[in-house]
């Protein structure tokens, strides 16, 4: 097996994380096709195929699983070296990793989050998938159920309630727009494609294109009652879904939840979402009463 490269394994990670080439590249600067050449140079390394490619984005092979596994632990073991080369001279970041829908309610409601006398930054890890905190992959994680690893904590916020949305000032149809199955990694999207003997209208691959299908009146489909409750281009396609209704969870790592910074964030995403807990619970449905 020839020498493979940190940078190379970095890109690995990159790609294997975001389920495709775009988001790795423009982490690392460079243009897609760079980082899938040097995907199949890893590969020709290793001697091992480590991705399914798809027209939907790359998925690991049991290799590339393990491979990954390996490589997250080396990524974990560098970052307090990392951390203390970039330390002087500037802010230390707060990650949040957070799925589509609760990432665009922290930005919209990034002024309780952050404000500009904070010797800290945020940074968002926006993604269905869920990163490694134990590893270290972020500080912070907006998840649906506690924890297993003794690595970690979690604090517990409010509930989530769910409910099918459609585009408001549309003929109302009973075609569906959702998420393909091999994208589904939710429980809403899972929901949808359970669903026996509903037409499906357009299919997409992440929460964001299958917010734009449902705005443009394509279909509906299910969404968390505080995104569709809050934009004024939706109305509730049916009632609450109430087997889909969850608690969310505020995990962090136990030694991270020490930092000052991390405890800030952490106490104000406590409070924001509790101020917003009737949202959240499906109880503020744009047009009601």
């Amino acid at each position: 097996m020839k020498n493979v490269s940190w940078d190379d394994l970095r890109l690995f990670i990159g790609v294997a994380r975001g389920g495709g080439l775009s988001a790795a590249a423009a982490e690392a600067g460079l243009s897609p096709a760079t980082v899938g050449r040097r995907m199949l140079a890893l590969e020709e390394a290793v001697g091992r195929p480590l991705f399914v490619r798809r027209q939907t984005g790359y998925a690991l092979t049991p290799d590339g699983q393990a491979l990954y596994r390996r490589a997250q632990a080396m990524e974990a073991a560098a970052r307090p070296v990392e951390a203390w080369l970039a330390a002087e001279g500037s802010h230390p970041v707060v990650r949040i990793s957070a799925g589509s829908w609760t990432a665009n309610f922290f930005a919209e409601n990034f002024s309780r989050l952050w404000t500009a006398q904070d010797n800290f930054r945020i940074a968002f890890k926006t993604t269905e998938a869920r990163l490694d905190l134990a590893h270290r992959e972020a500080e912070i994680g907006i998840r649906n159920r506690i924890p297993d690893s003794p690595n970690l904590a979690a604090r517990r916020t409010v509930e989530v309630a769910f409910a099918p949305f459609r585009a408001r000032n549309h003929p109302p149809g009973d075609g569906w727009v959702a998420i393909a199955p091999e994208d589904a990694s939710t429980h809403s999207a899972r929901w949808v494609n359970a669903q026996a003997g509903i037409a499906i209208m357009a299919w997409a691959n992440t929460p964001r294109t299958l917010y734009d299908l449902v705005r443009a009146g394509v279909g509906k489909t299910v969404l968390p009652c505080f995104a569709g409750d809050r934009d004024p281009l939706l109305e509730r396609a049916g009632p609450e879904i109430v087997e889909l209704r969850e608690h969310q969870w505020i995990v962090m790592h136990n030694d991270d939840r020490h930092r000052p910074e991390v405890r800030a964030v952490i106490e104000r995403i406590a409070r924001l979402v509790a101020d917003h807990a009737p949202l959240f619970a499906g109880e503020r449905p744009l047009g009601a009463g």
